[in-house]
């Protein structure tokens, strides 16, 4: 089936009042432009209204990116950041919304950089700035910024995102630990709650999959214990008489 009939039958979706997402239409052009075959791994389930996992870290579903793009509410003009970009799907939404060089993404995971630089080209947003970077010190060179999106879960807002705010900008993450609320953050204080989410913990630098593990402790505490279960291989042999045996 032709992608651009799919991508109307998802927003249209979004837009039922049985789930009734989207309701702007801004948000809702950009959604039907935006190819999600890119970003996902299998392209016969791209526009399906889930989420998925790709290369540790999860592609949103419609609904779920949808919810984002109403609360951040982005005007034609704004600049953009996106903090853990993943793979890259909703700053090119972002991208659509504003346009491509007024939208920067950062990721912490060197891997996920690379592959969000990728997709992006490949849906036709290769002016997207895609870096590496720890998500709580967003990225000072390119600041302030009309609008950001934290895509990770934080107990209170990082101080640097919202220092990186223009004036009468607004920050929208999940805010919570265990249970978390999708919130607006203007002038450092929270303005609007658009109910429960359910996102992964914002990673600090060293916490990547791709990395190397910051706690020493616990990274030698597993290598002891691998070359211990090594000594022991073949300790149950010793007490064998091998010579009297038949």
């Amino acid at each position: 089936m032709d992608p651009a009939v799919l991508r109307d039958d998802m927003v249209d979706s979004l837009e039922h009042e049985a789930k009734a997402v989207v309701s702007s239409e801004r948000i809702s052009a950009a959604m039907r432009s935006v190819p999600r075959e890119p970003f996902v791994e299998d392209e016969s389930v791209a526009y399906a209204d889930r989420s998925f996992e790709r290369l540790g870290t999860r592609v949103l579903s419609p609904s779920a990116a949808g919810r984002l793009f109403e609360a951040l509410a982005p005007q034609p003009d704004d600049t953009v950041l996106v903090v853990g970009s993943g793979v890259g799907y909703t700053a090119a939404v972002l991208a659509e919304l504003t346009d491509e060089a007024n939208v920067h993404a950062i990721d912490i995971t060197r891997r996920l950089v690379y592959e969000a630089r990728s997709n992006l080209a490949s849906a036709g947003y290769p002016g997207v700035l895609v870096d590496r970077r720890d998500g709580a010190r967003g990225l000072a060179e390119y600041a302030p910024y009309d609008r950001i999106l934290l895509e990770a879960a934080a107990i209170e807002p990082p101080r640097a995102l919202v220092e990186q705010l223009a004036p009468e900008g607004r920050l929208v993450m999940p805010l919570g630990s265990g249970g978390q609320e999708l919130v607006a953050i203007e002038d450092g204080e929270r303005v609007t709650e658009y109910g429960t989410v359910a996102f992964h913990p914002m990673l600090v630098e060293g916490e990547q999959a791709d990395t190397i593990e910051r706690n020493r402790t616990r990274r030698e505490d597993r290598e002891h214990a691998r070359r211990a279960a090594e000594r022991r291989k073949g300790w149950e042999q010793s007490w064998i008489d091998w010579d009297g045996r038949a």
